[in-house]
């Protein structure tokens, strides 16, 4: 983990109130894997609070992450132009650990596509991956050529303006039984991976499913405990420290 003055090398909307933010480090920052995260400052001497942002791409020192505009320090982050220089704390958390799985059912909603690609990249050509990533419409709909990697790909929209209308937990369990997969992964909303919990659950299935989960975070290490989540024993866990990928049947959803 290093914290680094990184320069800004681009900065473009991708989708409908989504960027796509490429850093060029000053220095290696060692292995970075998908799904761990950066805590990225906004540039704003009126946010100082960093944005913790899943990694997208990796590529050398070049670090890209993804981020939606919500608010103030996101929507001054939009305006941050190349070669501006934003302090970046590297890598945070743990990732989706598949050496051991052959086959991956990629289950991702919205911006929780971003540590998804990460992730079919790093193990690019070692795994087969079928993705299923839903959308909120056609608007939404981004980096599906990084996607492409996988053996299959389905694109759902909620109102079926691109791809099958539905949703990515639907679009999966009705191919489930065709793709065999050993390990499921999956990011986005709460609210599909609390479906996906349930399905599973309902299905009787015991395929090993790990999530990465979105929590607000102050620090990004553990310390400030704004981003605690409830286990399923009752404890607790530190999204940003013990996660952010957990195994489903380990945390509430």
């Amino acid at each position: 983990m290093k914290d680094l003055t990184a320069t800004v090398k681009s900065n473009e909307k991708i989708a409908e109130n989504i960027y796509m933010i490429t850093l060029s480090l000053p220095e290696d920052a060692g292995e970075i894997h998908g799904g761990q995260f950066v805590n990225l400052s906004t540039g704003s001497g009126e946010n100082l609070l960093r944005r913790p942002l899943g990694v997208c791409i990796a590529n050398g020192r070049d670090v890209s992450v993804c981020y939606q505009v919500k608010g103030k320090g996101t929507r001054y982050l939009s305006e941050v132009g190349s070669g501006r220089e934003l302090q970046v704390l590297l890598p945070l958390g743990n990732w989706f650990d598949l050496e051991k799985y052959k086959s991956v059912a990629v289950v991702g909603g919205g911006v929780g596509i971003f540590p998804l690609i990460a992730t079919i990249r790093e193990f690019s050509g070692k795994k087969d991956f079928y993705s299923y990533i839903g959308f909120r419409n056609k608007n939404a709909v981004c980096l599906l050529d990084e996607l492409s990697g996988s053996k299959r790909l389905t694109v759902t929209t909620d109102d079926g303006s691109y791809g099958k209308k539905g949703n990515a937990v639907e679009a999966f369990f009705s191919d489930a039984e065709n793709i065999n997969a050993d390990a499921i992964i999956a990011c986005g909303p709460p609210v599909m991976l609390k479906a996906l919990k349930a399905k599973l659950a309902e299905e009787g299935v015991k395929t090993p499913c790990f999530v990465s989960l979105e929590e607000r975070m102050g620090c990004g290490m553990g310390a400030c405990l704004v981003c605690v989540c409830k286990t399923s024993d009752g404890g607790n866990a530190r999204v940003c420290r013990d996660g952010p990928v957990f195994d489903i049947t380990e945390v509430q959803l």
